[in-house]
């Protein structure tokens, strides 16, 4: 099952990924959010979170907070 995404607008978005080349020759990838659902990923990265950009809604992918512990 495609990881989904619904902003407060109830748009739905999908995650997507892909491996793209730097002018470096280096390659890197990329997540993005897409209202197509075909090639979507199942999950999350580890270490990374869903949120929504608020003056727009569109979500993007960031770094989780770290819990805190103790």
């Amino acid at each position: 099952m495609a990881f989904s995404y619904r902003n407060r607008k109830g748009q739905t978005y999908y995650l997507h990924t892909r491996l793209t080349t730097l002018r470096g020759g280096r390659e890197q990838r990329i997540y993005y959010f897409s209202k197509d659902a075909a090639d979507a990923l199942d999950a999350v990265p580890d270490g990374y979170e869903a949120a929504e950009v608020t003056t727009s809604g569109l979500p993007v992918l960031r770094k989780a907070a770290a819990s805190k512990t103790g």
